[in-house]
């Protein structure tokens, strides 16, 4: 049966359509949708106070007592102090007084400075900097359009960033099997982020991620050997989220990332010319594969909740693969990332790309809690495999 949909918390704003690296996995420039060579390169004041109009809408409707704005591109601090600070007093003066606002910032972190820091602490702006790992790590996807590196420029934002612990929300990798996942942990664990936020490359059925040995779960081996490093060190106070999520989960308790887990998404995009969509990741799966037809000037977000492309935000394990339906792991894993599932033919009627990878790791951190003593109430300990046995 369809689920009460769940509104939205999150919403996602485009601030900007340009960026000055060129990250080659990158699903907004670097995808089938070339959708930003269309739109607005910043987010104008007007639409931006009409979306502030339309969450202090959904937020009055829903009884929301707080919400989060994320402040996305592209890279959004190519916006400019000024235009991004009248932005946002657009949006602000839309939401009524007794919702809190939580303003979160997602950068390359290569234009960081005292100025911006300034500013970050004026609007009350948590942010996150995008960092793969050590300088050589990070090259491998990360340079700048002349194809120099971008490394030692987001080091210096992330050490300015440090100076304001209190602005300083977390660090996001791409995993990338070429680099030592060891290595790449303990690099980034050293800046003292709060948060360290690990993503899986964004591939479809149609066109499957890169393995060197396809027999292998070499990206659930890859986020094991991270968790592992996690735990050997009880001097870290950060936070792994993919990794958190699944003990979470295994225990019953509700995740924080929308990658895991059967519960409905809870965020939605605003587009730089106002139109409204669904998860931007989809970009990578095809051309429109996020556009819902709706926008901020003519439709409310509960119009987008009842969206027949969000429908599997209300139909959760019903809308997942047969053979997902009945896992014993999919409280856990969700089925994978909506974009993951999809192949051409079933559209997302697909386990994950990733499938083999959420299990191996999924068990290993499982069977590692288990070992702690902890009690999991997704998986019974009969069906438990050590870590490593799905190899054999």
């Amino acid at each position: 049966m369809p689920q009460v949909p769940v509104p939205f918390r999150t919403f996602i704003l485009k601030v900007v359509n340009r960026c000055n690296v060129d990250c080659d996995y990158c699903f907004v420039f670097n995808s089938k949708d070339q959708a930003w060579r269309d739109l607005p390169v910043r987010l104008g004041v007007d639409i931006a106070r009409v979306a502030g109009q339309r969450i202090g809408e959904h937020a009055a409707a829903h009884g929301l007592e707080s919400v989060h704005i994320v402040l996305h591109g592209g890279e959004p601090l190519l916006a400019g102090p000024r235009h991004l600070a009248e932005a946002l007093d657009a949006v602000r003066a839309g939401i009524p007084a007794q919702t809190t606002v939580h303003f979160e910032l997602q950068t390359n972190g290569t234009l960081i400075s005292e100025k911006w820091l300034d500013f970050f602490e004026e609007h009350r702006i948590g942010v996150g900097v995008s960092l793969d790992g050590p300088p050589e790590a990070n090259d491998r996807h990360r340079l700048s359009h002349t194809g120099r590196s971008s490394a030692a420029s987001v080091v210096r934002g992330i050490e300015l960033l440090r100076s304001r612990p209190h602005l300083f929300a977390g660090l996001l990798a791409v995993v990338d099997l070429a680099n030592d996942p060891v290595e790449v942990h303990d690099y980034l664990a050293d800046f003292e982020p709060p948060t360290i936020d690990f993503n899986l490359p964004h591939h479809t059925h149609d066109e499957p991620p890169h393995r060197n040995d396809p027999a292998l779960p070499e990206y659930g081996m890859w986020m094991s050997r991270v968790y592992d490093a996690w735990l050997a060190r009880p001097e870290y106070r950060h936070s792994v989220r993919m990794l958190e999520d699944i003990a979470a989960l295994s225990s019953g308790v509700h995740g924080a990332v929308e990658t895991l887990g059967l519960a409905p998404p809870t965020s939605v995009v605003v587009e730089s010319n106002g139109t409204i969509e669904g998860v931007d990741t989809l970009r990578s799966v095809e051309e429109g594969a996020s556009w819902l037809g709706l926008d901020v000037f003519s439709n409310s977000f509960d119009d987008a909740l009842h969206h027949p492309k969000l429908q599997h935000r209300l139909y959760g394990r019903e809308a997942l693969a047969e053979q997902c339906q009945g896992c014993e792991l999919v409280d856990v894993c969700g089925g994978g990332y909506l974009p993951h599932r999809f192949s051409t033919a079933d559209a997302y009627r697909n386990p994950s790309v990733y499938c083999a990878d959420l299990e191996y790791l999924i068990r290993h951190v499982q069977g590692s809690l288990r070992r702690h003593g902890w009690t999991l109430e997704s998986v019974p300990p009969s069906t438990d495999r050590q870590p490593g046995a799905a190899l054999s």
